[in-house]
C-alpha cells in the first residue's frame, strides 16, 4: 500500500487563504481543515458557538497519559483596498519565494504549518498520547466565541491538553528569533466627562467639561504605573481619542469623551487598574464639579509562563531546526494564548510577522516550510 504523500504547508497556505475568511465568516476554511485532519485519522468535532466556526480535532485516545496541543486561528482582518494590492487579497499566489495573501503572516501559514506537521507526524510514528488541534474563527473579532468556547467545550467533554503551542506570527525579522512566553494584558476605557451645555459668550452660564477632561488626560498620560517586571516591559497607557462631537464654535459642549488603551505587565491587574482609574476619575470630577462615567473593557489578563520545560522544549527544536536559539519575549498585543494559559503551559512560536494584517501581506515559502519542520521537532522531542 502506497504510503501518503507529506502534506505541503504552503499548498495548504494557499488554499487557506482562498477561503475569505474575514471574522467570523467560515469561507470553507475549517472545513477544508476538518476534512484534512479526519482523513488522516483524527477525530473531528465542530464546536461553533453563535456566528463563530471553531475545530476540535484529535488524534488518540481521549485522556491518553501525554497530551500536545497546537492552537490557532483561520478568520483574518478585512483587506481594504483592494487597490493597495500588488495580487488579489485572496488569491494564495507564490511569487518571488513569497505567498501573498490576506492571512498569510497572521495566521493561516502557522495552522497549516502545524496541521500539515501533525498529519505527517501521527502517519510516519504513531505515538503514544494524542495530538490536539484546536482551531477557532474569532480571533481578530472579540474572542468570546472562539478558543473560550472550545475550553468550556472541552471542560464538558472531559478533554484535556499537557502542554499548548500556538502558531501566532512572533519572529520580528527571521524565523527562530522569538519565542512568546507571556503576554501583556490589554485594557480599555471609554471615559464621559459631563458638564452643561451653553453660549461661549458666556462661559457662567455653563459647565465646560474640556477642562476637566484635559486635566484628567494629562495626570493619566503623566502616571509612571511602573518600571517594568522581571520578564515585562513598563506597563502603558496611550490616549487615543478626545472628542466632542461640537461642530459649533459658540456652543460650550455638554459633555466630552476620552478613550485611551492600557498594556499592563504582571505588577497589576485588570481590576487594580480599574480601581486606579476610577479614583482618578472622581478626584477630576470633584474638582471641576463635573460628571464622570467609565465604561472599561478587559481583552485580556497578563500573563507568564516561567522558563522550563515547554519553553526548552520548543527552543530546542527551533534551535535545532533553524540553528538559531531563540530569545523569550512578552512583547507584542494579545492572542488567544490569554485564554489557553488558564487550561495548561502555552508559549507561542511562529513566522515572521512584518507584514501582517498590512495591504500586501506576504511570508517566505521556504519560512512555513522550516516552520513545519519545527513543529514536527516539537512532536518528535515531546513523544519521543
Amino acid at each position: 500500500m502506497t504510503e501518503p504523500a507529506p502534506v505541503d504547508p504552503v499548498a495548504l497556505t494557499a488554499a487557506l487563504i482562498r477561503c475569505p475568511s474575514v471574522t467570523p465568516v467560515e469561507a470553507g476554511a475549517i472545513r477544508l481543515l476538518h476534512e484534512l485532519l479526519e482523513g488522516a485519522g483524527f477525530e473531528c468535532h465542530r464546536v461553533d458557538r453563535g456566528e463563530t466556526p471553531n475545530l476540535y480535532a484529535r488524534w488518540g485516545a481521549k485522556g491518553a497519559a501525554k497530551t500536545f496541543g497546537f492552537n490557532g486561528h483561520t478568520d483574518v482582518v478585512p483587506p481594504g483596498d483592494d487597490a493597495l494590492w500588488s495580487v488579489p487579497p485572496f488569491s494564495g499566489e507564490v511569487k518571488d519565494g513569497e505567498i501573498w495573501g490576506r492571512g498569510a503572516a497572521d495566521m493561516k501559514s502557522g495552522v497549516a504549518a502545524f496541521a500539515a506537521a501533525a498529519v505527517d507526524f501521527v502517519r510516519a510514528t504513531p505515538p503514544d498520547g494524542a495530538v490536539v488541534l484546536a482551531i477557532t474563527g474569532d480571533e481578530e473579532g472579540d474572542g468570546g466565541d472562539g478558543t473560550p468556547a472550545l475550553l468550556d467545550w472541552m471542560a464538558a467533554e472531559g478533554e484535556r491538553l499537557d502542554l499548548c503551542l500556538v502558531g501566532e506570527p512572533t519572529c520580528p525579522e527571521r524565523l527562530g528569533d522569538t519565542i512568546k512566553i507571556g503576554r501583556r494584558g490589554s485594557m480599555n476605557a471609554h471615559v464621559t466627562v459631563t458638564g452643561r451645555q451653553g453660549h461661549s459668550a458666556y462661559p457662567h452660564r455653563a459647565l465646560n467639561p474640556l477642562p476637566a477632561l484635559a486635566a484628567l488626560a494629562s495626570r493619566l498620560a503623566a502616571a509612571e504605573l511602573d518600571q517594568g517586571s522581571e520578564h515585562f516591559d513598563a506597563t502603558t497607557l496611550a490616549l487615543t481619542s478626545i472628542d466632542t462631537g461640537n461642530t459649533a464654535t459658540n456652543v460650550i459642549p455638554g459633555a466630552a469623551r476620552l478613550v485611551l488603551n492600557i498594556r499592563f505587565n504582571d505588577h497589576h491587574s485588570g481590576a487594580s487598574l480599574s480601581d486606579w482609574l476610577r479614583a482618578e476619575a472622581a478626584a477630576v470630577a470633584e474638582e471641576f464639579g463635573v460628571g464622570v462615567d467609565l465604561r472599561l473593557t478587559i481583552s485580556g489578563e497578563s500573563f507568564i509562563t516561567p522558563p522550563g520545560r515547554l519553553s526548552d522544549l520548543v527552543s530546542g527544536a527551533v534551535e535545532a531546526v533553524t540553528g538559531v536559539r531563540p530569545e523569550l519575549s512578552t512583547t507584542g498585543g494579545t492572542s488567544d494564548a490569554r485564554f489557553m494559559r488558564a487550561h495548561c503551559p502555552v508559549v507561542e512560536f511562529g513566522l515572521v510577522g512584518q507584514t501582517m494584517h498590512q495591504a500586501d501581506e506576504r511570508v517566505k515559502t521556504a519560512d512555513i516550510e522550516g516552520l513545519k519542520a519545527v513543529y514536527r521537532r516539537v512532536l518528535e522531542d515531546y513523544f519521543g
